[in-house]
């Protein structure tokens, strides 16, 4: 029996989207076409949008729930690279023929699941058919007390480079699914895919930061941790010197890289990551530390701020390592 089609576009508003608006005043039920957002007293609101299209940021097989997560998902990070506190989002929905309505209970069913854990609702949006590829969009938006997010332009020569989390897990994961690497243990198949599909936004630790204003500069790790590293130092007019042996690496990614070093270049450059990496005086470690120990959250000293330009990363040999990825590139 065929698949029934989507219902028309206020049919599949109201059944699918609206409950998850219910989180969000704001939203006004998804009845009118904009929200109102309340703003307080000497805030600012943070606002950041991303698109994900289907065969380039994920996998069309991929499970929809899980797309919908990692669509949410990668957009809070870009709130929690700033500090922000999520307030809620707005969602563009691109979606061909093929689509059923199935595909569509089960991603609305993954953000409501991420909605619950982040204590956020949708705002709004629009759906539309499209003759392409699946097209997802999301406009998320936070809120900071005025004059302390955290930028990319800040950033002291002297300054160590901190990254949570371990690196390199999203990157081998998708390689891994291409069938360019091969993980023989099962365990550590499922560990690299998740990290790939369900990203964790670093929220806790960016509003820590901020509120504690121990980090001088900071963002998050999407297109690889040289490539944003390295618009972090643009902006800040400095360079960076990232010690390898110092990289946060889970075990799998270990075991990759001890059968072939070469993967060096896709653990730096692969992207994914959605991990912060910030930049802070060498004096605030101890406060940085305590700070890892109440999120139960690793972070890493892996390098320093230094005078020049770009970033350079040597082995623990103090040799260079060329890093012919720089980072994902869109075009």
């Amino acid at each position: 029996m065929a698949e029934a089609k989507l219902p028309g576009e206020f049919e599949l508003i109201a059944r699918y989207f609206r409950p998850l608006a219910a989180a969000s005043p704001a939203a006004l039920a998804l009845g009118d076409d904009a929200a109102l957002i309340p703003a307080e007293a000497d805030t600012e609101i943070v606002a950041t949008a991303d698109a994900l299209v289907a065969g380039v940021h994920f996998l069309p097989e991929d499970p929809p729930d899980l797309i919908a997560r990692k669509m949410l998902r990668v957009n809070l990070s870009d709130l929690a690279g700033m500090g922000a506190r999520p307030l809620g989002y707005l969602m563009t929905l691109a979606l061909p023929g093929e689509v059923t309505e199935d595909w569509l209970r089960r991603f609305a069913e993954g953000l409501a699941q991420d909605q619950k854990e982040f204590g956020i609702g949708l705002l709004g949006g629009d759906t539309t058919r499209t003759p392409g590829r699946t097209t997802l969009s999301v406009t998320a938006l936070g809120q900071v007390r005025a004059g302390t997010a955290l930028r990319r332009k800040g950033a002291r020569i002297g300054d160590a480079i901190w990254v949570s989390g371990t690196l390199g897990d999203a990157a081998l994961a998708l390689r891994q699914l291409k069938g360019e690497v091969a993980v023989a243990d099962a365990a550590a198949v499922r560990f690299l895919i998740e990290r790939y599909r369900l990203p964790q936004p670093r929220l806790l630790l960016g509003q820590a930061l901020v509120e504690a204003r121990l980090a001088t500069a900071g963002l998050d790790i999407s297109d690889g941790l040289v490539a944003d590293l390295g618009h972090l130092c643009a902006q800040s007019g400095v360079a960076a010197l990232v010690e390898a042996q110092r990289l946060p690496l889970s075990a799998p990614v270990h075991t990759l890289l001890d059968l072939d070093p070469a993967l060096i270049g896709t653990i730096l450059g692969g992207g994914d990551d959605y991990e912060l990496v910030f930049t802070a005086d060498p004096a605030a470690s101890e406060a940085i530390d305590a700070l890892a120990r109440g999120l139960r959250l690793a972070i890493a000293r892996i390098g320093c701020i230094e005078a020049g330009t770009g970033v350079r990363v040597r082995d623990a040999a103090g040799c260079e390592i060329a890093v012919e990825r720089g980072g994902y590139r869109h075009f």
